[in-house]
């Protein structure tokens, strides 16, 4: 019998990521935006990862659930979310896909490869020089190659078939001093979990348990909140901090229609990956089983709003926490976490709680099912845990970067992983750019800083140096201003609200004409670029989920103190030489690129806003 042709394709690119999740997604659409052609390899129909429809975890992040909202994420994640907010007001995870999938397919020198899976890679000379792919929906084999690969595929795959060097499990306290690492290493890991959501029809709904679900009891079931009058009554006790947890932890899973993060299993043995499968089928049992529990086991006849609830969903694909760990130049520590530490060569901060889980999760009955060591306040994350200490052109991006176990708990959480994709995305961009290795790159690193902070980012003990941006000499005036938010604000370097100072101008009001901020040029400048960060109050959250609580904590629409109309007006010797209108804007990073313009003066005249009654501008740029 004839063999078929094998149907196969190449493809070359400066940048390759494989790995189509949070990290991988804004990694990508950094790099494209910088003008470097750029591959994205996605294994899955859709775009996200943990974010995506298919596992639908919230994006939480330094911000700690609204304990220090300043601190919230912004760059491209933000946008991302913005823009979902902005068309998506029921929370539908397939809306969030299309927001995920559109933000790709309209990206120049962005090529995106779905439902393709990298299956090995090629070397030479401690250098990946190619990924070979299968896209299974057409049957095409790729092989792809590239100057520069980054490994956003959270279990560290694409380094582990290159060689790079890993870890798994937990370091010993003697090797980094951390105060909660154990005496002696061991392979203690946090596990894999599928989320469920139900729906309340207004009448009873029975519910027929499937063969394969387990039987769950009260009490092995004691330390996991799953209805809803179980949240005072939970034993916390063994926290460490009790109060804490129980504002934190307990929130998103006080309800019987949404759940469970701690439906969670890690298998057995040093490694995790080979088990994936059958963790995901024993997780089905779980989940199955604590549906089952909820609706007819004697002991929840109390909770009569579980009596309403049918099952409309349960995850199929688990969402994993914890595999492998590359290992790079440095390895952050939960020391640097908690000491809140600012690195020189900084390209991404942190600020969730070090959140390690039970080491076995369902199976340890007597345990809460997470450790949480809260804390006030962010760290940063190195350049030099974002590349392979052995590799010479590979990158990582997500969980799978360069940090210790108890560092890695907190670095894990979505916000982080994103706004550090995006931060090597930038850094790989510029190593195109410069022609040099990730390592190399170390003297640009400050390029890579400035680019994080003007593409609406955040860095915590760093500010606009930019030496292109010349509204940094610039004089400002406004048409009015409120007491200690004067113009001359948005030009101090940081583009957000920080403790008690609000590094903006704010409006007193908005008059019938509008409200305008002016910038005045040292000299005369063919401009060709404006930026402006506008206000959009990081005390609300914007993220798309699942939770009934978490849900009611937005407030409809898109942040009521967004700019929505304004006009820019480019001045010269007082004449009016080009005019730049925008309406129904909803993203607070605006940039406005147009033909290159002499002019000494910049006027902003905003004339609406979401709803806010005055008008707040953290930063204006101008790029000639």
């Amino acid at each position: 019998m004839k063999r078929q042709a094998e149907r196969f394709a190449e493809a070359q690119f400066d940048v390759l990521i494989v790995g189509g999740g949070m990290s991988g997604l804004c990694a990508a659409l950094a790099c494209a935006r910088h003008g470097v052609r750029t591959g994205l390899v996605n294994s899955r129909p859709v775009l996200g990862g943990n974010a995506s429809s298919e596992i639908r975890i919230h994006i939480s992040g330094a911000d700690q659930s609204l304990k220090q909202p300043d601190y919230a994420e912004g760059g491209i994640l933000y946008e991302l979310m913005l823009e979902n907010k902005c068309r998506n007001e029921n929370f539908s995870y397939s809306i969030w896909d299309m927001i995920l999938f559109e933000a790709a397919q309209k990206q120049q020198n962005l090529t995106v490869y779905h439902n393709t899976v990298m299956y090995d890679c090629e070397t030479e000379s401690q250098r990946v020089t190619a990924v070979r792919c299968v896209q299974e929906t057409t049957e095409m084999r790729l092989r792809l190659t590239a100057k520069i690969f980054v490994d956003a595929t959270g279990n560290g795959t694409l380094g582990y078939y290159a060689g790079a060097e890993y870890r798994t499990g937990s370091e010993a306290q003697s090797e980094f001093h951390e105060p909660d690492a154990p005496e002696e290493p061991n392979d203690d890991r946090m596990g894999n979990t599928i989320m469920m959501l139900a729906k309340d029809l207004g009448h009873p709904v029975p519910f027929q348990k499937p063969a394969f679900a387990k039987h769950l009891t009260e009490k092995q079931l004691a330390k996991r909140i799953h209805c809803r009058d179980m949240r005072d009554q939970i034993d916390v006790s063994d926290a460490p901090d009790p109060e804490e947890y129980k504002r934190t932890s307990m929130t998103s899973s006080a309800a019987s229609d949404y759940g469970y993060w701690w439906c969670e299993l890690m298998g057995e043995g040093k490694d995790i990956i080979p088990q994936y499968e059958q963790i995901r089928d024993n997780l089905m049992a779980y989940a199955y089983g604590i549906w089952d529990h909820i609706k007819n086991n004697d002991e929840h006849l109390h909770d009569h709003h579980a009596e309403n609830l049918a099952l409309d969903w349960v995850g199929a694909l688990p969402g994993m926490r914890e595999s492998r760990r590359m290992e790079g130049d440095y390895w952050l520590t939960e020391n640097d976490v908690l000491e809140h530490r600012i690195f020189e060569d900084a390209i991404c901060y942190g600020g969730w709680c070090v959140d390690l889980h039970t080491p076995h999760g369902l199976l340890d009955e007597n345990r809460l099912p997470s450790d949480c060591g809260f804390y006030q306040g962010v760290y940063t994350i190195p350049y030099r845990s974002y590349y392979s200490r052995n590799i010479d052109n590979l990158m990582f991006a997500g969980r799978d970067i360069s940090a210790s176990r108890l560092a890695m708990a907190s670095t894990r959480i979505l916000g982080c992983c994103a706004i550090g994709g995006e931060a090597v995305g930038l850094a790989a961009a510029r190593c195109v750019q410069h022609g040099v290795d990730p390592r190399e790159l170390a003297p640009f690193i400050p390029e890579v800083q400035q680019d994080i902070l003007r593409d609406g980012g955040y860095l915590p003990g760093f500010k606009n140096e930019d030496p292109d941006d010349l509204a940094r000499t610039a004089r400002f005036t406004a048409s009015s201003s409120k007491p200690g938010c004067g113009p001359e604000q948005v030009a101090n370097g940081i583009s957000r609200k920080i403790g008690e100072n609000m590094n903006g101008w704010v409006s007193d009001g908005i008059g019938s004409e509008g409200e305008t901020l002016t910038l005045q040029l040292q000299s005369p400048a063919a401009l060709r670029q404006l930026r402006f960060v506008f206000h959009s109050d990081f005390r609300y959250p914007i993220r798309v989920t699942m939770s009934p609580n978490r849900q009611a904590q937005q407030r409809p629409g898109v942040p009521a103190e967004l700019v929505r109309d304004y006009v820019v007006e480019l001045i010269k010797d007082g004449q009016t030489v080009r005019t730049v209108e925008a309406k129904d804007n909803h993203q607070r990073l605006n940039v406005l690129d147009f033909e290159p313009t002499l002019c000494d003066t910049v006027r902003l005249r905003v004339l609406s806003t979401h709803g806010a009654p005055d008008v707040t501008v953290f930063e204006m740029r101008a790029y000639g």
